[in-house]
């Protein structure tokens, strides 16, 4: 009978294996827990039962390992084999497999070829490669220190006058051409986002927030954040083990990049939005997000779930046992300002600065929107250095006022019984109804022709010299004041508030306009 070579081709397989080491033996298993025989499998064994057997294992192409099961598609025939398979990590240096072809059904994704030049180094000098994002026929290259583009499919002539010509090759990676700049991603390759042809990431080796568009790299930390940004990535440590993170992604529904700063302590935290339609830093957010991203005009974040523990509560106290959870903002299905499972207070803080050579008695603020605004403070500008004879120490003052509560939350009635105010909170303690007919006063925020308007009551401190001071005068005196308005409610207690503790709880508060009247003193 004559022979016969049959030419078998390889597989793409999968290994499922068992070793022991000891007698009585343990089960180790790679690749595989045992796959249950309903299935077509094995049956499965538990990996703690001592048993006495040889070790075995199965190279298999079908993905569950059971009879007429799902195969995967023919692989490459081999046709290499190295001597000396030693791995090298090459931290600055790219490789291209073959091509996947879907209307063929080749898959040559695995194929690496010795024979080819497959390989494309970036400059080593800028320390590994951390990131790789591919646009039209361009691929941008994120190292450590450096940013780069790589022509795809195509290469670069240039002139004796260095001009430059685009013409189509054979090559998959092409030039690697340099960004101008010394900036790089660190190795903080969460901080990227993308939304058209913008792209964001932090450089922690340099401090600062970028963005690479058409125009290039540029600082959009230094739209009024620099000392910030300076302090805060300073303060991260995101090496390999450490805790510290920077997460970033596009807000594509607020149209906002958003970057959250975490600290190598696992606790405290900061996360800040960057609006392009005014070129600045917008907004600080309370939730700590793990994951940013936006789909289909939605934002989401995963983060856990913010269990209160204790009071006072404070933005940066999260109960690291939960698991992640997915969040979608902008839900008309929860309240406003609800983050992880927890409403937080809406703020504003703002700066008046008329004049700002004249110094000034600032006597009532306004503003213009919804009623659910307090304000909590307000201070004005810094003295010099002033000796006290009292502390026998040097010393800063500065006027502050008390705070104004909101419309609604400084109501007040007197009762007829003895005179004294009841605030909103106790009508129906001390009154037996929630609704007393009687006349409504207003500690605080009044309403005027639909504007809220408070009168400031000063409440500093002495200082040096000073003879007229405190709930004595009226309004506070500075060059500039400093204020920060906020959403009214309690939320230092309970995970959700009410209508004795808030206005419209986790409803609608806009805010247009703050003003603030005033008159200049001894007329300068």
């Amino acid at each position: 009978m004559a022979g016969a070579v049959i030419e078998v081709k390889y597989f793409n397989t999968f290994v499922l294996k068992k070793t022991v080491a000891n007698i009585p033996e343990t089960i180790v298993w790679n690749g595989s827990f045992g796959i249950p025989a309903l299935q077509g499998g094995y049956p499965v064994v538990d990996p703690a039962t001592t048993i006495d057997e040889s070790n075995w294992a199965i190279e298999e192409s079908r993905i569950r390992g059971g009879y007429n099961n799902t195969n995967v598609d023919y692989g490459v025939r081999a046709y290499l084999v190295e001597e000396d398979p030693v791995s090298t990590i090459r931290f600055n240096s790219l490789i291209y497999s073959g091509i996947f072809n879907s209307r063929t059904g080749i898959n040559n994704t695995n194929v690496f070829s010795t024979a080819d030049d497959i390989t494309k180094s970036a400059d080593p000098a800028n320390a590994s490669i951390q990131k790789l994002y591919a646009e039209d026929t361009n691929l941008v290259i994120f190292q450590e220190l450096k940013v780069s583009r790589a022509l795809i499919d195509k290469d670069a002539i240039y002139s004796a006058e260095g001009g430059g010509t685009v013409t189509s090759s054979n090559l998959v990676i092409g030039v690697i051409q340099p960004y101008v700049g010394e900036y790089g991603i660190s190795k903080d390759p969460g901080s990227f986002a993308v939304y058209g042809y913008r792209k964001y990431f932090s450089d922690k080796n340099n401090n600062v927030i970028l963005r690479l568009s058409r125009d290039g790299l540029e600082e959009i930390s230094r739209y009024g954040m620099t000392d910030y940004f300076r302090d805060e990535l300073n303060n991260i440590d995101s090496s390999f083990g450490a805790q510290g993170k920077i997460i970033g992604g596009y807000d594509i529904h607020n149209d906002q990049y958003v970057i959250s700063t975490q600290s190598s302590d696992g606790v405290s935290y900061n996360t800040i939005s960057f609006d392009e339609s005014v070129k600045g830093w917008t907004s600080f957010y309370d939730y700590k997000p793990s994951q940013i991203f936006s789909l289909r005009n939605n934002f989401y974040t995963t983060g856990k779930q913010n269990n209160y523990i204790t009071p006072p509560f404070a933005r940066g106290y999260w109960d690291t046992a939960d698991h992640d959870n997915l969040y979608q903002h902008y839900s008309t299905d929860v309240n406003r300002s609800f983050f992880y499972e927890r409403n937080y207070p809406s703020t504003v803080t703002f700066i008046f600065n008329p004049n700002p050579s004249t110094s000034k008695n600032f006597k009532t603020i306004s503003y213009e929107g919804m009623n659910g605004w307090q304000m909590n403070t307000l201070v004005s500008d810094d003295t010099a250095k002033d000796y006290s004879t009292q502390t026998a120490s040097w010393a800063i003052y500065n006027d502050t006022a008390n705070s104004s509560r909101s419309y609604v939350m400084g109501e007040y009635v007197i009762n007829p019984a003895d005179g004294q105010p009841v605030t909103r909170a106790n009508y129906n303690a001390v009154l037996g109804t929630a609704t007393p007919g009687l006349p409504r006063f207003h500690a605080g925020f009044d309403r005027k022709e639909n504007r809220y308007v408070t009168n400031l009551i000063n409440n500093s401190v002495v200082a040096e010299g000073e003879i007229i001071f405190g709930a004595a005068m009226s309004g506070i005196k500075g060059y500039y004041v400093t204020g920060v308005f906020s959403t009214d409610g309690d939320y230092s207690t309970n995970l959700s508030y009410n209508n004795n503790t808030a206005t419209d709880p986790g409803g609608e508060k806009q805010l247009f306009a703050v003003g603030s009247d005033y008159i200049r003193n001894n007329g300068y």
